[in-house]
Formats: structure tokens, C-alpha cells, sequence
């Protein structure tokens, strides 16, 4: 396969520290295969002192492939492998470690979840908090942060650091180590042990390293380390799709190479063999507004392309029904299924739009786990409130609600399988105030009884009083209630249409059978179109591209609050953008479950390119009609409106998100 100028410089690159910077599509993994390669074959490296790293055993296995493919099977030996994978290997030499020291994840998973039983922590969403606590200790082992100087974002810091300190006693009784374990006990063992670091230098005396971007700090001192003395270290990644922070990728770690290496070369692969040009350009057009990275010029190999296509919809079920509407137009067009996906920000996003697919036949499959709502400990809830209105008065059920909102019932006053509001009664007799709350919960159930879903829901809410739980259950858990109440939100809209408990209970189960047969054909189906997280449409590539809910709060999510925060989600939507090859759909709403959404800036970006933003230009504003730029100066703009007959001082991210159009005067 002939290559071109950039890829064949860092090709034939030999010696010392090397950066190159790899667009979308632009063909690195190419250019690792061949680069290593080239060291056997044209620079006479032993095989067995080369190291090639990956992010996952997948890409790993993939690259190791792909270059025996490339070298048909001649240059064996090559060290290919995951961070953890080759840093694990260091330790099992120094430390006589197997794979029975490993803890696996269900047992890390036990582990926190036999903690917060001992501690007694009144937790809705076991599943959810454990994952939550699980990612803090991983960023707080991989960081070597000090627990005293620790702010979690789950629970109190007590609380915080009992649960940590209890699951690390508990993996050191056990001589378990686990992931985070593996990267900081091989930085202590390599930074203390000279005579063991100077083994591992002289046998990966070459370091190459795909998707770069995703480093975190403890991987880069280790790297650092083995690269020692020579710096034959050949870095491959792209700073505008960093979108692991969360997980404690650093990407300042890439944007600060040159100065950790000043005599390291750089390599811009700048053209990109997946895209159309407009694709290519309104890509670069959002992503040019983060101000921490790399400046580039991509271009497109395939020229010219459709216009990437941005419409906002009143609602979300006009939104969905054009997404399928588009999918079959394309699939009349000879476009399969499998070379479409939809694309959205967060895996909870999507029920709306499968009850869409389900109903029109379209066959799809799902990228990620979607959860199903109808799971949730709030759903539960809502459910329980039903059945004891229809007349099922299993403890069980009355236990879920009893004190939400609080009632201050104890389960003393229930003794029975079978709840009995006399026999609840007679037990607090001698209190008149909880004889009232019993007789309003009786009365509530009563009232439920005769109404539809919808109108239940919305009962339950604000005339039982479950919102007012639900916010005290979100100060309690440091969320914020808004997640919460979004989730109440959908389902209220997922009851709208059906007049009886049973039609929606019926819904409910059809649903659930629907993913789990998705669930169970994910590896299999391959004839469909693909539903995805952004984040795990990385790496993918299709023809056609939905990207869906491009609305403030969703995209850039609600959490998004610090400057490097919104740049990470800019790049995810840049990601999310770059997976399309011929065509884009971006697609907004104006209203969701009753609520008004403005939307994403990101959009406003595509729209507006802050660059056209001179005095001089012709602007039309959602609200103020057209205008002329009068002036624009440190991130204020100040425009004349005709229709207001004055001028307006304006903040520029206010004018992305609010202007439709921009054409230079």
C-alpha cells in the first residue's frame, strides 16, 4: 500500500523521542506496523526489543495481526501488549506474582458492595454507587493522591476514605492486587530497584505507543523510565480525541511532550482517508475553539461530499420518527443497515428512539449496555406504588415506599408477609401524627387506584411527595436531583399512551424481552444499524451518521462545568463526527418531557465559525432578527440589530449558541 509524505517520514524515523500527530482516518495504525517494521528490517533491531503498546488486549491483538499480516509472519517476536499487560510482566519476574494475584472484577465488585453493607450506608443504586466509588479509587490510586487532600464527589469524605482503607486492607490480606495496583507497585519497584529498571531498559530498548492521548500520569513515569537512556520512544495519538479524563487520562500529557523531549521530532498525519471534505471541515471547524492543543490542517483524500445536515425538531419524537424515516430512505438507496449508526452522549438516552425502531421493524444493535429504565430503583418504586393501589399488598412492595418520602415507619409495624393498615395502626396507636400519615398513604393508594399511568406518575410525584425524597436522597449522595427527575421524567413520557396499568406493564415486558435479544445478538447481528455511546463509537467508522440530542445538558453534559471539561466534550463530539465517511445528521430538540432545551453550542459553533465574527458581518440572531457586527473584542461583540434599532453588547459563546448564520459584509 503506497503511503504518503508524513506517514513515510515517521515511518523511517530511527532514533530518539518522536510525536506524531494522527487525525481520524488518517492511518496509524499503518504507520505503527510499518515503523516497526522498518526497524527489523531496514534499522536490524532485534524483534524481542521492540514494545508496542495498546490501550486494550483487543487493539492489541488486532496490531499484532496486522503487522504478522504485513510481514507474513517473518518478524516474530515483536512485544505487543496492553499497559497493564507488559507492566504486570515486570512485577511477575521481581515479585513471583500469577495470574491468581489478580483480582478479577466480580470480586472487586463484592468487595465494595460487602463494605457498604457493613457500614449500613442507605444506598438506592448499589450497582450505580459502587461503580461510581470504584472509578474514584482507580483515579486516586493511578494519581498517588493523598486521601487527605481528596473531595469525593459521591459521599463524605469519612466515608470515602472507610471505603477505601477497607478495600485495600482487604486486597493486602488476601495478596491480591488489582489494575491500579499493577501501575503504581511497578513505578515504585522500577524507581527504587536500579539493577531491575536497567534489565527492562536493555530489553525494550524501543517503546511505541498507540492512541497516546489516553495516558494517565503513573503509565508516563513508567514509560519514562524504561525509555532511558536512548528516548526511543515513538508516541502515536490524537490531542482532539482525548475523551478519557474521567477515567485519569491526561491529555496535557501529550501537549507537553516537546517539552519533556525538546529534541523529539513531530509528524502531523494530516490527511484524513475516511471522510468527505465537508465532513473533514465542520469537524475542524468545532474542534479549532479549544484553545489546549495542537494546531492542524487536515484535509480530506475525498473531495467535495454532502452538506453536513443540522435540523432541531420541536420534540423528541419528531426527532426519532426522522432518524428512521432517513435510515429507510437510505436503506432504499443500497446504503445496509450495518453502514448506519445513531450516536447519542450518554447509554441512557435511547429508549424513546428504540420503542421507534421496534415499532418500524428496522433491525439495530447496541454498541453499549443500554440500561433499561424500567430497572431503575425509581422505576421500582413507581411500580410498587401501583401494584399496593391494585390491591397487592406484599410487604415486599410496601417496604420500597414506605418512607418515600418519609413517613418514619419502622419495619416493626409490619410484621407480616401481607400488609394490614389496621394492624399498622394499632402499633402506633398512641401517636396521632403518624396515625394521619397512615390514613393519607391509605388515601393516596385509593386515589392511584382508579387513574391511568400518566396521571398516577405525576400523582406519585407532587402529590405524594416522592420529587421531595428525591431530593433529599441527591443532597445526601452529592448529585445532582436534575438527574433524578429526568429519569421520572421519562417514564411519565413512556406511560403517556397507554390508558391502563396493564397496557403499560405489557409494554414494559416487551421491552425487556427487546434488550435482552439485543443483548443476546450484540456479537452476532451484523446486519443492522448500530446505537452507540460516543465514547465507544471511537475507533468505528460509517457511512451514515445520526448524532442525536445535540442539546445543552446533554451535549456538552450538564456536568461540564470547568473549562476542561467543555473541551473534553467537544472533542467527544468531534469524535462523534469524525466516525461518518459520506454522510452527517446532527439533529436537536426544542422541548424534552415538557421542558425546554436550548441548543448545543456545539452546533452554534458549526454554524457560526468565530473566525467569520468581524466588524462588518451580517448576522441573523434566533431572537433579534438580523444585524452588522460592529465590533469584536476580547469574547464581547458588539452588533446593531435592525429590528431593535440599537446596538447590543453580546458575550461571544452567548453569540455561538445564538446566532443562525453569519455572512461576511
Amino acid at each position: 500500500m503506497e503511503v504518503n509524505q508524513a506517514q513515510l517520514n515517521a515511518i523511517q524515523h530511527q532514533k530518539g523521542p518522536m510525536l506524531v500527530l494522527a487525525g481520524p482516518g488518517s492511518g496509524k495504525t499503518l504507520v505503527i506496523t510499518r515503523r516497526t517494521q522498518q526497524l527489523i528490517e531496514g534499522y536490524g533491531v532485534n524483534p524481542s526489543n521492540i514494545l508496542v503498546i495498546t490501550f486494550t488486549k483487543a487493539a492489541a491483538e488486532e496490531m499484532k495481526e496486522r503487522f504478522h499480516r504485513l510481514t507474513g509472519g517473518k518478524c516474530g517476536g515483536v512485544n505487543f501488549g496492553t499497559f497493564h499487560a507488559i507492566f504486570f510482566t515486570i512485577l511477575k519476574y521481581a515479585y513471583n506474582y500469577n495470574a491468581n494475584n489478580i483480582l478479577r472484577e466480580d470480586q472487586r465488585n463484592q468487595y465494595f458492595k460487602e463494605i457498604i453493607n457493613q457500614m449500613q450506608l442507605e444506598i438506592e443504586d448499589e450497582k450505580e454507587f459502587i461503580s461510581s466509588i470504584s472509578s474514584e479509587v482507580s483515579l486516586v490510586k493511578s494519581e498517588r493522591m493523598s486521601l487527605d487532600h481528596y473531595y469525593s464527589i459521591n459521599c463524605s469524605e469519612d466515608i470515602f476514605k472507610q471505603i477505601y482503607q477497607s478495600y485495600d486492607n482487604r486486597l493486602r490480606k488476601a495478596n491480591l492486587i488489582d489494575f491500579d495496583d499493577m501501575l503504581v507497585l511497578c513505578y515504585e519497584l522500577l524507581k527504587e530497584r536500579a539493577d531491575i529498571l536497567a534489565i527492562w531498559q536493555k530489553k525494550f530498548q524501543y517503546i511505541l505507543i498507540d492512541e497516546f492521548q489516553d495516558i494517565n500520569k503513573v503509565q508516563y513515569d513508567i514509560i519514562r523510565l524504561l525509555a532511558l537512556p536512548e528516548n526511543n520512544l515513538f508516541i502515536v495519538g490524537d490531542d482532539d480525541q482525548s475523551i478519557y479524563r474521567f477515567r485519569g487520562a491526561k491529555p496535557e500529557i501529550m501537549l507537553n511532550f516537546e517539552k519533556d523531549y525538546p529534541n523529539g521530532k513531530r509528524v502531523v498525519l494530516d490527511i484524513n482517508y475516511r471522510s468527505t471534505t465537508k465532513i473533514v471541515e465542520s469537524a475542524a471547524t468545532l474542534v479549532k475553539n479549544n484553545t489546549k492543543r495542537f494546531p492542524k490542517n487536515i484535509k480530506a483524500l475525498k473531495e467535495g461530499g454532502q452538506d453536513v445536515i443540522l435540523k432541531t425538531f420541536q420534540e423528541l419524537k419528531e426527532q426519532n420518527s426522522m432518524v428512521v424515516a432517513n435510515i429507510l430512505q437510505y436503506y432504499k438507496k443500497g446504503i445496509p443497515f450495518r453502514n448506519m449508526a445513531i450516536l447519542f452522549r450518554t447509554n441512557t438516552q435511547p429508549r424513546a428512539l428504540i420503542d421507534i425502531l421496534m415499532e418500524y421493524n428496522v433491525p439495530f444493535q447496541m454498541k453499549d449496555m443500554i440500561p433499561n429504565i424500567y430497572d431503575h430503583w425509581i422505576a421500582g418504586n413507581i411500580i410498587a406504588y401501583m401494584n399496593l393501589a391494585r390491591g397487592n399488598m406484599d410487604r415486599s412492595l410496601f417496604l420500597q415506599i414506605a418512607n418515600r418520602p418519609k413517613r418514619y415507619l419502622s419495619r416493626e409495624c409490619m410484621p407480616d408477609t401481607e400488609i394490614n393498615f389496621n394492624k399498622v395502626r394499632a402499633y402506633y396507636n398512641d401517636k396521632q401524627w403518624m396515625m394521619d400519615r397512615i390514613d393519607k398513604l391509605e388515601y393516596d393508594l385509593r386515589l392511584l387506584k382508579d387513574m391511568g399511568p400518566f396521571a398516577a406518575i405525576n400523582y406519585i410525584r407532587k402529590g405524594i411527595g416522592y420529587e421531595d425524597y428525591l431530593t433529599e436522597y441527591a443532597d445526601f449522595r452529592r448529585i445532582k436531583v436534575d438527574e433524578l427527575i429526568d429519569t421520572l421524567n421519562e417514564l411519565q413520557d413512556s406511560a403517556k399512551e397507554y390508558k391502563t396499568y396493564d397496557e403499560w406493564f405489557m409494554h414494559i415486558i416487551e421491552y425487556k424481552e427487546e434488550l435482552k435479544k439485543q443483548a443476546d445478538n450484540r456479537r452476532n447481528d451484523k446486519e443492522s444499524v448500530s446505537l452507540a455511546t460516543m465514547h465507544s463509537s471511537k475507533g468505528l467508522e460509517y457511512q451514515v451518521v445520526f448524532i442525536v440530542d445535540a442539546n445543552e445538558g446533554i451535549t456538552p453534559h450538564r456536568k461540564a462545568l470547568l473549562e476542561a471539561d467543555l473541551e473534553e466534550e467537544r472533542r467527544l463530539f468531534y469524535v462523534a463526527m469524525t466516525r461518518a465517511k459520506e454522510y452527517l445528521h446532527i439533529y436537536s430538540v426544542k422541548e424534552r418531557y415538557n421542558k425546554e432545551l436550548s441548543c448545543s453550542r456545539f452546533v452554534g459553533e458549526l454554524l457560526l465559525d468565530r473566525d467569520n465574527l468581524k466588524p462588518g458581518a451580517k448576522v441573523i440572531h434566533k431572537a433579534y432578527g438580523s444585524g452588522t457586527i460592529k465590533s469584536n473584542k476580547d469574547g464581547k461583540i458588539i452588533i446593531y440589530f435592525d429590528n431593535l434599532q440599537k446596538e447590543r453588547t453580546l458575550d461571544l459563546e452567548y453569540c455561538i449558541q445564538n446566532m443562525l448564520l453569519s455572512v461576511n459584509g
